[in-house]
């Protein structure tokens, strides 16, 4: 994850498109708009719940990632360390409950 946050952290500076948190939360908002809307037309808004997997949810939730790593970026957020803490969290809370929910 590190070596991928580099990369992207990289692209933004080559590109000239770094950005501030807050632009990259709304940006981040925006791309999960994209995904619901893709999921609403593979679903036919909701008639059917049989979820394909097609090219266009794939390039949405690429964008998205994209959009998360740059958001972390930007707060200067080690994914990796992040995601493990998280796990670690669900882990302990399946152990006590019997489910991840808080």
């Amino acid at each position: 994850m590190q070596n991928t946050q580099k990369a992207v952290s990289t692209f933004c500076q080559d590109n000239n498109i770094e950005a501030s948190p807050l632009f990259r939360l709304l940006d981040l908002s925006s791309e999960l708009g994209e995904i619901a809307k893709e999921f609403l037309h593979i679903t036919n808004y909701g008639k059917d719940l049989n979820i394909i997997k097609t090219e266009a949810l794939e390039a949405e939730l690429g964008d998205a990632l994209f959009s998360l790593i740059c958001l972390a970026n930007s707060l200067d957020i080690n994914l990796e360390s992040s995601l493990a803490k998280v796990m670690e969290k669900y882990a302990m809370r399946i152990k006590q409950t019997g489910n991840p929910g808080s």
